[in-house]
């Protein structure tokens, strides 16, 4: 057994049994030994970025890490963006980098760099394996580190040579350290001042977010307390529809998350950080947090979140039930095909179980509102603010959701970031329905263009927001990728061809045109 061998079986004993790949010559050994170890499927991606972005959904639904194969430091950069969003979701993952043998990195070869410097920007833990007698400890200690706290990336750079060399074997799992209970006194502390009877909120995001029990704990030490109840701007998972606790997520906005947060004096963060501006903008403020507001925590120390919550919730006496989402859904819509209009369309056809992976960006304004009432679905979003993340993440989604069918709701500038992706879901046959939003612009960036005080753009200026001359056909190329698609331009034609492409029971895509503005 070498250290490929050796080390792809370990990952299988810890539940590490996907890896999606790109790789090149340093990790050639790691690719043959796939054949050795048929309980570890590989799934190719044409681009590192589909790779990474791919592993961070997966393990959104699947619940536990999927492993990636990067080729070097460049593979590893072009995979950055997307790892910085799993950075941002707690997604665990697997990163594994091929790097040069051992003796060849001192030559410094064309494709040499220092690995670890890149890695350790988007990973909670680095190392470098550095023989084939060790390479399966470090691969068990790779796993369980992904999953540590609220799970990380945990990236393992692999010599080629610690991969062809002769390995003693598989190591054993080993386990993460268990969520700790609660401390009674902090939450003795927290309930008290929530008793004071000032405006308070809950501001709930990760594991909280993510499942029933987690809302439900949230909803009754809001209802316990009289509290607002908020969710993060960018969850990496969130439960909703029809019979759970409906929850509005923190608005983009700074200036909307500053009404949403207007005239708290007590404010308790839960499985999420305190709210800050995603930029900075001239004249407006980057902590969102409003003046005299108490930010009060019940998780620290790698506290289960959702038994803090429960803890708190019993001791504010709060009721067991809870307000539940009422199940309802728009009409089909008829008349101009706008981002209203789509929106209304998908929430007459959301199918019960669905999972969303949300990059609808500016076109995906109305979304939320028109699906909140719609069977129950999970909902991913774009954590990291870094684009191109909806199409690679719906790929990953699929391979884990089973049966469950997989919404890709994509804005057309950043699915042109990762659009390789709808090969992988044409090659592994998976159920992913790509809405592709066209509106022919980078129309978040014309808003902010004006947000930042960059008056009176010029036609230069205007012309880097703009995607035609020449016009993507998004059609023809996700037909060229193995994707069957079709254009919709009204209401009613986007309705008819939405519901077409959820019968199939594979990729498919609706092109959906939309006016360059809201």
């Amino acid at each position: 057994m070498n250290g490929a061998q050796a080390l792809i079986r370990t990952l299988v004993s810890c539940g590490v049994d996907v890896c999606f790949t790109n790789p090149g010559t340093s990790e050639m050994h790691f690719v043959a030994a796939l054949d050795d170890v048929p309980e570890m499927r590989g799934i190719l991606g044409l681009f590192e970025g589909v790779v990474t972005g791919a592993a961070d959904g997966y393990a959104r639904v699947a619940g536990k890490p999927a492993a990636t194969l990067l080729h070097l430091g460049p593979g590893l950069a072009n995979g950055w963006a997307n790892l910085h969003n799993a950075r941002r979701a707690h997604t665990p993952i697997v990163n594994i980098v091929g790097d040069h043998a051992l003796p060849h990195k001192q030559l410094d070869a064309p494709l040499e760099s220092d690995i670890e410097a890149v890695a350790r920007a988007v990973s909670g833990w680095v190392r470098t394996s550095t023989g084939s007698e060790s390479v399966a400890a470090d691969a068990a200690d790779a796993v369980t580190a992904s999953r540590e706290g609220r799970g990380q990336v945990a990236t393992l750079i692999l010599p080629a040579d610690v991969s062809w060399s002769e390995a003693r074997g598989p190591a054993e799992p080993t386990a993460p350290a268990a969520a700790g209970a609660p401390l009674p006194h902090r939450i003795e502390a927290v309930a008290a001042a929530l008793r004071d009877g000032q405006p308070a909120g809950f501001l709930v995001g990760g594991r909280v977010v993510s499942d029933e029990a987690g809302l439900v704990a949230a909803a009754r030490a809001a209802a316990g307390s009289g509290a607002k109840l908020l969710c993060e701007t960018f969850p990496a998972r969130l439960a909703r529809g029809a019979g759970l606790p409906p929850i509005d997520r923190l608005g983009y906005l700074a200036e909307f998350a500053e009404m949403q947060l207007a005239g708290l004096r007590h404010l308790v963060v839960v499985d999420t950080k305190e709210p800050v501006s995603f930029f900075a903008y001239p004249g407006k403020a980057s902590v969102l947090v409003p003046d005299g507001c108490q930010v009060h925590h019940i998780d620290e120390g790698g506290v289960d979140p959702v038994a803090a919550l429960v803890a708190l919730a019993d001791a504010l006496g709060a009721p067991a039930e809870v307000e539940r989402q009422a199940a309802v859904r728009p009409d089909a819509p008829t008349g101009e095909l706008t981002a209203q209009t789509m929106s209304e369309a998908l929430g007459h056809l959301l199918p019960e179980g669905a999972i969303v992976s949300d990059e609808g960006n500016t076109a995906g304004l109305f979304v939320a509102g028109a699906t909140a009432g719609c069977p129950r679905h999970d909902w991913l979003t774009l954590t990291g603010g870094s684009i191109g993340q909806g199409m690679p993440v719906a790929t990953g989604a699929a391979v884990a959701a089973g049966d469950r069918k997989v919404i890709n709701l994509q804005a057309d500038g950043s699915a042109l970031y990762t659009i390789q992706a709808l090969w992988t879901q044409a090659r592994e046959g998976l159920d992913v329905t790509t809405i592709l939003l066209n509106n022919q612009s980078y129309a978040i960036l014309n808003m902010e263009l004006q947000r930042v005080g960059a008056t009176d753009p010029g036609p230069a200026a205007l012309s880097m927001l703009d995607l035609t001359n020449p016009t993507t056909d998004f059609c023809a190329v996700a037909q060229g990728l193995g994707v069957p698609a079709e254009r919709a331009t009204d209401a009613e034609g986007f309705t008819a061809a939405l519901e077409r492409a959820l019968a199939i029971p594979g990729p498919a895509l609706v092109e959906a045109m939309l006016p360059p503005t809201l």
